[in-house]
C-alpha cells in the first residue's frame, strides 16, 4: 500500500517506466500503420523518457516537486517525434501541478495526471481522438474518480490502467486509419507501458532493461583526451526565479562570452541555465540579478575526466610532458539578420540546402527524428537573432515548435512536411521584406509543391484500404497511397500519370543512396514522357529510406 509519493520514489517510478518502454519499444514500433519504414513511436518515446532517466543519474531528488521538474525539463529537451513531444507535455503539465509539494497523496497525484492531459491537449492544435491523448485523458479521469474514495495510490493507478486499456482497445474504432489497418494506437500503448512501469515500482517490482551488449562497442574512448583539452572546467547549472530582470537574451549574451554549451530555458516563473565556464562565481552573481537562486549544481569536468580515466582498467598510460597545446578557437561567425536551420538526411540533400543558404543542418528525417534539444542546439548556434526552422517531415514539426519558448532567439517554424517543400521554401527566401513577409512567402511556396515518395514497404499492412506486402514498392503522393506492387517500373508509371494530370512546369527527382545513375535517368524519362511540357532534373540526394523523392511545381 502506498499513500505518499516522494521525490525519491518518483525517481524509481520513472526509471522503471523507462525500462518498461525500452523493453517494449519494438512492439510499439510494429504497431505503426504506415507501411513506410518509419515505425519509430516506441523508439521516440523511449528516448524521450530516457532523457529524464539520464538526468536522474547525477542527482538525488529532494522534494517531489523538484524531481518532477527535473524529469519534465529533461523530457522537453529530449523529446523526439510527435509521440515524444506529447509525452513530454504530459509530464510537463504533471510537474507544474506538483511543483510546490514535498510529496503527493492519491488525490494530488491523480489531479497532476489530469493537469498533464490538459497541457498536452492545449499544445496540440487539432487533437484527434483514438490517440495517446484520448487514452491519457480517460486514464487520468479514472484516476481522479478512484482517488475520491481510495487513499492507496497503487489502487488508483491500477484503476487508471484498467480504464486506459479499455480506451486503448477502442482506438481502433475511433481512428479511421487504425480501423483500416486493424491495430490499436502505438503512442497510447506506449503510455500505458509507462504507467504500468510506475505501478510496478510502487509494488517493488524492478524492471531490468534487456541488454544486447552493443552499447559497449560505441563507448567513447576518453583516453584520447587530456584534462587540458577541456577548455571550460566547470559545468554550472542553476534555476533562478524570474523576479527582477526578464530579458533572457541579455543573460544568454553574458554566458556566451564566458563559456560554451549554453542552454537557457525560461518558463513563466523560472529561468533554467546550463553553461560550461571557468567563472562559475561570476555567472552566479549575474544570475542573482534575475532573481533568487532556487538550485545550483557545479561540477569540475577536469576532475570528472581524471576519475573516468583512472577507473578504466584498459586505459593506456599517459605520456609525459605538458599534454600539448590547445587548438585555436574557430573565428566567430558574423551575426546576420536571420538564419535558417534545416532537417534532412543524405549528403546530396545537405549540399542542396547548403547551396541555398541554410546555416545549420540537422541530420534526420524518416526513422531518424531529431530531439527538441538537437534542434535547439542548432538554433542557438545559428549566428542570427531570428531563426527559421524547416523540419521537412510531419513527425518533426512538433519537436521543432517546442523550441520556440526555449530559445532566447526568435524562432519561426515553417511546417514543411517534405524535402521538396523545404527546398521550395528556401527558394522563396527574400530578405528585403519583413520577417512576417518572409514567413508568409516561404509557407506559400511550400504549399505549391506536390511530393511523391517511392520506397519499399517495411511490413505487411492495410493502408488506404489496400493490402500491401512487405518488400513491395509503394508510392505515396502527399501521404496518400498512389501505387504498390513488385514491379517498380509499373509503380513509377502510375506516379508519372498521376503527377502529369497536374501539368507541372518543373519536375525534380532526388535519387536515394542505393539508386544508380542509370536507374534515376530511366525514372526521369518516364516522368518526362507523362509531362512533356515539364523541365525535368535529377539530383543525387543519397537519402536513406526513399528510393526517389519527386517534386513537382
Amino acid at each position: 500500500m502506498t499513500q505518499k509519493i516522494t521525490g525519491e520514489l518518483f525517481k524509481k517510478m520513472l526509471i522503471n517506466a523507462a525500462a518498461a518502454i525500452e523493453n517494449q519499444k519494438q512492439e510499439i514500433n510494429d504497431l505503426n500503420v504506415f507501411p513506410v519504414p518509419d515505425g519509430d513511436t516506441g523508439t521516440n518515446m523511449s528516448l524521450t523518457i530516457g532523457a529524464a532517466e539520464k538526468a536522474f543519474e547525477s542527482m538525488t531528488p529532494g522534494t517531489l516537486g523538484h524531481a518532477t521538474e527535473v524529469a519534465a525539463g529533461a523530457m522537453l529537451r529530449g523529446a523526439r517525434g510527435n509521440s515524444g513531444v506529447i509525452l513530454s507535455l504530459l509530464f510537463r503539465g504533471f510537474s507544474k501541478r506538483l511543483k510546490e509539494v514535498d510529496s503527493a497523496d492519491a488525490a494530488s497525484f491523480s489531479l497532476a495526471l489530469a493537469s498533464g492531459v490538459d497541457a498536452a491537449y492545449k499544445a496540440v492544435m487539432k487533437p484527434a481522438e483514438g490517440t495517446i491523448l484520448t487514452v491519457s485523458r480517460l486514464a487520468a479521469g479514472s484516476a481522479v474518480v478512484a482517488a475520491e474514495i481510495e487513499a492507496d495510490i497503487e489502487i488508483v493507478i491500477e484503476q487508471s490502467l484498467a480504464a486506459g486499456h479499455i480506451a486503448l482497445a477502442e482506438t481502433i474504432n475511433q481512428n479511421p486509419v487504425l480501423k483500416k489497418a486493424g491495430v490499436i494506437d502505438a503512442g497510447a500503448k506506449g503510455y500505458l507501458y509507462i504507467l504500468d512501469g510506475m505501478l510496478k515500482a510502487l509494488r517493488g517490482e524492478i524492471i531490468e532493461k534487456k541488454t544486447s551488449g552493443a552499447d559497449q562497442d560505441g563507448k567513447a574512448d576518453f583516453t584520447q583526451y587530456t584534462a587540458e583539452d577541456i577548455k571550460f572546467a566547470y559545468c554550472t547549472e542553476f534555476i533562478a526565479e524570474r523576479k527582477f530582470k526578464t530579458d533572457t537574451n541579455r543573460l544568454r549574451d553574458f554566458l556566451d562570452k564566458r563559456g560554451d554549451s549554453v542552454v537557457v530555458v525560461d518558463d513563466d516563473e523560472i529561468i533554467k541555465v546550463h553553461v560550461h565556464t571557468n567563472e562559475p562565481g561570476t555567472v552566479l552573481t549575474e544570475a542573482l540579478t534575475y532573481g533568487p537562486l532556487l538550485s545550483i549544481k557545479i561540477e569540475n569536468m577536469r576532475e570528472q575526466h581524471s576519475e573516468t580515466i583512472s577507473s578504466d582498467a584498459q586505459a593506456p598510460q599517459g605520456e609525459s610532458g605538458s599534454g600539448g597545446s590547445q587548438k585555436p578557437a574557430p573565428e566567430p561567425e558574423e551575426m546576420k539578420e536571420f538564419g535558417i536551420v534545416v532537417v534532412c538526411a543524405g549528403d546530396g540533400l545537405e549540399e542542396v540546402f547548403h547551396d541555398l543558404g541554410a546555416d545549420r543542418i540537422i541530420t534526420g528525417g524518416q526513422t531518424m527524428n531529431p530531439s527538441t534539444e538537437d534542434i535547439l542546439e542548432k538554433i542557438n548556434a545559428t549566428p542570427s537573432n531570428t531563426v527559421f526552422v524547416l523540419p521537412n517531415n510531419k513527425n518533426i514539426i512538433m519537436a521543432a515548435q517546442q523550441c520556440i519558448p526555449l530559445s532566447g532567439k526568435k524562432v519561426i517554424v515553417i511546417p514543411t512536411k517534405s524535402i521538396p517543400q523545404g527546398i521550395s521554401a528556401m527558394l522563396a527566401v527574400d530578405d528585403s521584406g519583413s520577417t512576417e513577409d518572409m514567413t508568409a512567402g516561404m509557407a506559400e511556396a511550400a504549399s505549391r509543391v506536390r511530393t511523391a515518395l517511392i520506397t519499399r514497404a517495411s511490413r505487411d499492412s492495410v493502408f488506404d484500404g489496400y493490402e500491401i506486402k512487405e518488400g513491395e514498392y509503394i508510392a505515396l503522393i502527399e501521404d496518400a497511397l498512389a501505387a504498390s506492387g513488385s514491379d517498380i517500373t509499373g509503380v513509377i508509371n502510375t506516379v508519372a500519370k498521376a503527377l502529369g494530370a497536374f501539368s507541372p512546369e518543373f519536375i525534380t527527382i532526388f535519387s536515394g543512396e542505393d539508386v544508380s545513375d542509370d536507374d534515376a535517368a530511366s525514372v526521369s524519362a518516364l516522368l518526362g514522357t507523362a509531362s512533356p511540357g515539364a523541365e525535368t532534373t535529377v539530383i543525387r540526394g543519397n537519402q536513406p529510406v526513399y528510393h526517389y523523392i519527386v517534386s513537382t511545381e
